[in-house]
């Protein structure tokens, strides 16, 4: 199938689910389905390595751009927080492996250190065996315990020197780069890996790397630096796919493909055609933006219109939006082999000309406003409210949109609910109940979803925001130099969807949320215990060999006094 251009007829296709929706809710949400997912379907959870390994600079690890960003103590990350020791991962491989068999999972999602393999970025240059053997090791733990590894190679911690040298993804070059880094990864680890993510979000990548300066490396380059940047990507995700399809792929018959984020966008007022053009033009400019080029070879024309005719009110010969040439087109045209989707919110979108005199910048180009319903229920989050029937409508839009492409849900999930620091988190059984019977109406709906990853497996370090938001399944207390896992109420409830491959019948779910929340309480008193133990262990560690220094001391003392005196 052929990706088809988004039209007013899909639009109402999709809105027709919406039949007498309130603001409150929609009647999909209200009226929960009970079934079961399709035979074989993946379950499983994800990390990144940035965010949990820690070891930044061990066993000839070379610096990121997010080393450096979070170095710098220039408030660039709430607290001034690093993930030098995060989760403490690199050293808790056994551990986070039994974890993962407790919640049942079917794959875990896992990033690869670009910088930890390649500690320069660059393949001729030099190769960290070490990296190598830590990856292959991981690799190997999963698989006997029956986890099939989905290996993402860039979740954003792109080494450092290849920034100081050639300007990171500003810079053509990196397509290169990345190809030759690609290609070790699939000669190290293909002959077991079968499931390969090239890039992980890399809208946000982009925007919060070059546009708005929130990323690492943080440059500021309004409305010119994110697109380079995302064309850059583009190109290195086409030239990997076909290193791997000319190469590997007959060799190891594996998968690659990109995993794209994006919230949905609703129209404010579905009799009005222009938020019906705005809330389309939010998602080409969302998720369009990188796959369009991939499934059908340029950009979303939407894109190219709106900012082409920007860039020249504001006297740019040029569309600040790069071009792809006939040849690009046709070599980008088709490199995956799955689509990956990230989502965890939804917002209402209506039209808002925006001035081209304010100047470039990607919020400028989009001429809209996004909206959230007051009544949404809120995680205690600034921008994600839990909103189950935007999931589906997304899933249903790329599954038009693209071809009916495999779809792997590579991201989804809710942080902790303000600053709680208890295990019941009651707030994350509803929101993954209610988005995952969403996903569950999508496959209903005819859409072709291989397998879905809750994000994520640990609390861990997220990026700007320190340590403050809290999305594992599993507790950290980050205050312990040993960086305990506890479990939350949330393990014992996905745990449960899993091993049923779906909601069977309403009595026995709800003895599922009963139970999660039985199981929490007891683990909540793990928890107020830990400082007390801790404290314990202090004393075995510190005091007693202390006091038993001292006692061996005082014998040898009295020991000589007495033989002095015999003498």
């Amino acid at each position: 199938m052929k990706p088809v251009r988004v039209t007013t007829l899909l639009w109402m296709l999709l809105l027709v689910l919406r039949l007498g929706a309130t603001r409150q809710g929609s009647p999909e949400e209200a009226s929960f389905y009970y079934g079961t997912f399709p035979l074989g379907f993946s379950w499983g959870v994800g990390s990144s390595a940035y965010q949990t390994e820690g070891a930044w600079d061990q066993d000839g690890k070379g610096p990121s751009i997010w080393d450096i960003f979070t170095h710098s103590g220039k408030g660039k990350v709430l607290g001034n927080e690093t993930a030098d020791v995060a989760c403490d991962g690199y050293y808790k491989v056994q551990e986070d492996i039994i974890l993962l068999r407790e919640l049942h999972v079917s794959h875990y999602r896992f990033s690869l250190s670009w910088p930890r393999l390649l500690p320069t970025g660059v393949r001729a240059e030099q190769v960290n065996k070490k990296g190598i053997q830590f990856y292959s090791d991981l690799i190997d733990a999963l698989l006997s315990s029956n986890i099939t590894p989905i290996v993402t190679l860039h979740h954003w911690d792109l080494p450092q020197l290849l920034q100081v040298k050639y300007g990171g993804w500003q810079n053509v070059s990196m397509a290169n780069y990345f190809r030759d880094y690609a290609n070790l990864c699939f000669e190290a680890f293909g002959d077991r890996v079968k499931h390969w993510i090239t890039f992980s979000d890399p809208r946000a990548m982009a925007e919060k790397g070059y546009e708005t300066g929130h990323h690492a490396p943080g440059l500021k380059l309004r409305g010119t630096g994110l697109y380079k940047a995302a064309h850059h990507i583009i190109k290195a995700h086409a030239q990997a796919w076909h290193s791997y399809n000319t190469t590997w792929r007959s060799k190891q018959q594996g998968l690659v493909g990109i995993s794209l984020n994006c919230d949905w966008g609703e129209p404010v007022d579905i009799s009005n055609p222009k938020d019906i053009e705005a809330a389309e033009r939010y998602l080409q400019f969302c998720l369009g933006w990188f796959a369009n080029p991939i499934y059908a070879g340029d950009y979303p024309q939407v894109m190219k219109d709106y900012i082409g005719r920007k860039s020249a009110e504001q006297g740019l010969e040029m569309s600040r939006l790069p071009v792809f040439s006939l040849q690009e087109k046709s070599y980008i045209k088709g490199t995956s082999d799955f689509l990956g989707l990230g989502h965890f919110t939804t917002r209402y979108i209506m039209e808002r000309k925006n001035p081209s005199r304010q100047g470039p910048s990607y919020q400028n180009d989009r001429d809209l406003i996004e909206l959230v319903d007051p009544n949404w229920p809120d995680l205690g989050s600034k921008w994600l409210y839990s909103v189950p029937w935007g999931f589906r409508r997304l899933l249903n839009f790329a599954q038009t949109q693209y071809g009916d492409p495999p779809i792997y849900v590579m991201e989804n999930g809710a942080p902790q609910k303000f600053h709680c620091t208890q295990l019941c988190d009651e707030w994350r059984i509803q929101y993954l109940k209610g988005y995952i019977n969403e996903m569950l109406k999508a496959i209903k709906d005819g859409a072709n979803i291989k397998g879905y990853t809750s994000w994520s497996l640990l609390d861990k370090f997220e990026w700007e925001k320190g340590y403050s938001d809290r999305y594992g399944f599993y507790y950290v207390e980050f205050n312990d130099r040993n960086k305990p896992r506890y479990p939350k109420a949330s393990v014992q409830y996905y745990k449960k969807i899993i091993i049923a491959n779906g909601f069977p019948n309403p009595r026995e779910v709800e003895s599922w949320y009963l139970k999660a929340l039985e199981t929490c309480s007891i683990n909540n008193q793990r928890l107020a215990a830990e400082p007390l133990l801790s404290h314990m262990q202090m004393v075995t560690e510190i005091v007693v060999p202390t006091v038993c220094s001292l006692c061996v001391l005082i014998t040898a003392v009295l020991l000589m006094l007495l033989l002095r005196r015999q003498s």
